[in-house]
């Protein structure tokens, strides 16, 4: 388990470096399986991806998944469901830096992933973050043929919309962004600034 945290910290270390900017995924109405109606951040890290599902809160409370813990019992918000690798590991993404391990994935967006940091900001901040479990990893090149095929709609990483009530982000992002469609040339745009 501490190995794959120090490639999760890693990662995200190379996602705070100038490799490219983090994007805001919205699924293609089209998409079926476990990522239809699914909004992402996705960040740069070692020549793939990172991200974490924005819009999958579950009906958990911290305080259920760690009863045993007090400090958890502070958190008001539900666990999400960040993605399918590494779903044992709780992971907090931190409003502003906490200091420690924790890095920057987009705007003031820090990802804390050890768990003394995570217990630092549930102790300290509780309701300053949002907690995953389990985060999303793409392969080099793998993301840039998902938007080539159309799967997802890119725009840039907006902090603000990471934050806010996500009940309908992905309703409410397809129709802004035209129904998921965008421009063929929109897609291989953004599908080759991912490569």
């Amino acid at each position: 388990m501490r190995r794959f945290l120090a490639l999760i910290l890693a990662l995200a270390a190379t996602a705070a470096s100038a490799q490219g900017q983090p994007v805001l995924l919205t699924a293609s109405p089209e998409m079926q399986g476990p990522y239809s109606q699914t909004v992402l951040i996705a960040v740069p890290a070692d020549e793939g991806h990172i991200g974490f599902i924005v819009n999958r809160a579950t009906e958990v409370s911290l305080a259920e998944l760690f009863p045993e813990y007090a400090p958890s019992a502070k958190v008001v918000e539900p666990v999400y469901v960040g993605g399918p690798e590494m779903a044992q590991a709780v992971f907090a993404v931190v409003r502003r830096n906490p200091g420690g391990a924790a890095v920057r994935l987009f705007g003031d967006a820090f990802l804390v992933v050890d768990a003394a940091g995570v217990d630092s900001v549930i102790e300290r901040t509780p309701n300053d973050a949002r907690y995953f479990v389990g985060f999303v990893r793409w392969q080099p090149g793998e993301l840039a043929s998902e938007i080539e095929a159309g799967y997802w709609h890119v725009t840039d990483a907006d902090p603000a919309l990471f934050w806010k009530d996500n009940h309908a982000l992905w309703q409410e992002l397809v129709q802004r962004l035209g129904n998921g469609h965008a421009p063929q040339r929109g897609r291989g745009f953004q599908a080759a600034a991912l490569q």
